[in-house]
């Protein structure tokens, strides 16, 4: 068995399928759309063959949630891009792009070298080794 995938509510379809695109090197397909429900996805593709669904409908609420506490439920991506080296590298990236960085990079108490940091929507994301 395994995760199929795992989807995202997004306010700017196209500006959430560019992140994930140009920082994690994901593939999208064909745009759907649904015009009956206004509803719009693209699935993206990683190179491990993880997929993810970004969709956008109107009426979908905005998140309560505040984005820098821990909550229950569903909190976070995790990308894995090989060594530390990497994490750091695409780190000082993120900063330089000023994107919003959370924590790290660093060693975590069992055992994973990361950072955290916010896609344009505000979802959490975790780079690791």
């Amino acid at each position: 068995m395994k995760i199929e995938h795992v989807a995202i509510w997004a306010a700017d379809l196209e500006a959430q399928r560019r992140f994930y695109e140009t920082r994690f090197g994901a593939t999208a397909g064909d745009r759907y759309h649904n015009t009956r429900k206004d509803f719009r996805s693209y699935f993206l593709r990683f190179a491990d063959g993880a997929r993810l669904e970004l969709m956008a409908m109107p009426g979908i609420p905005a998140s309560q949630d505040s984005v820098a506490a821990q909550r229950l439920g569903l909190i976070h991506l995790a990308f894995s891009v090989g060594s530390q080296e990497a994490v750091d590298q695409h780190h000082a990236q993120s900063v330089a792009e000023g994107l919003r960085v959370l924590d790290g990079p660093r060693w975590t108490g069992d055992g994973y070298y990361e950072y955290v940091l916010l896609d344009p929507e505000d979802n959490r994301i975790e780079v690791t080794i």
